[in-house]
């Protein structure tokens, strides 16, 4: 059985943590959060994609991972990295490159989610601190996985036995 979203706590933030195409995202909406409460997790994002170290970051992650990345429309998005007019959205990154690193997910668990790989370099943005203690918590939460997989695999193991008998 797959459990589509797990929530995460990390330093007292609540993190959603979802499984697409056998890749797990991270909630960077969430991880936003950890910024403060005077900030919005929009504009948090918004000044994080606006970066030009952060786009090419994402434009590199998605070239190794992504052959159908348009590489010519994300140096678009480099050169107007930071002017103070540009304000991109995740959407538009996506809609324009073709980019699968990144996705918005609207209604329950809404937010913007990033390939693991990816929230990982946005928590640094926030906070080394606290990008380390989101990498431990989600190690954690990998391996308490692994084991209830592991423990299901062998109870039904075990039953297909039993049934021969």
């Amino acid at each position: 059985m797959r459990v589509k979203n797990r929530i995460i706590t990390v330093q007292d933030i609540d993190i959603s943590v979802s499984r697409e195409n056998r890749d797990d995202y991270i909630c960077i909406t969430d991880i936003a959060g950890a910024k403060g409460e005077n900030s919005r997790a929009a504009d948090i994002i918004r000044n994080w994609l606006r970066n030009r170290s952060t786009l090419e970051y994402l434009a590199t992650w998605e070239q190794i991972y992504n052959s159908d990345f348009k590489v010519f429309e994300s140096e678009h998005f480099k050169r107007q990295a930071g002017l103070l007019t540009f304000t991109p959205s995740v959407s538009e990154w996506v809609e324009q490159t073709n980019a699968i690193g990144l996705y918005v997910k609207r209604g329950k668990y809404g937010g913007t989610y990033a390939h693991k790989d990816i929230a990982f370099e946005f928590a640094s943005a926030i906070s080394p601190v606290f990008k380390l203690y989101l990498i431990k918590e989600f190690q954690r939460l990998k391996e308490e996985e692994q084991s209830r997989e592991k423990i299901e695999w062998n109870a039904e193991l075990t039953s297909k036995k039993v049934s021969f008998f």
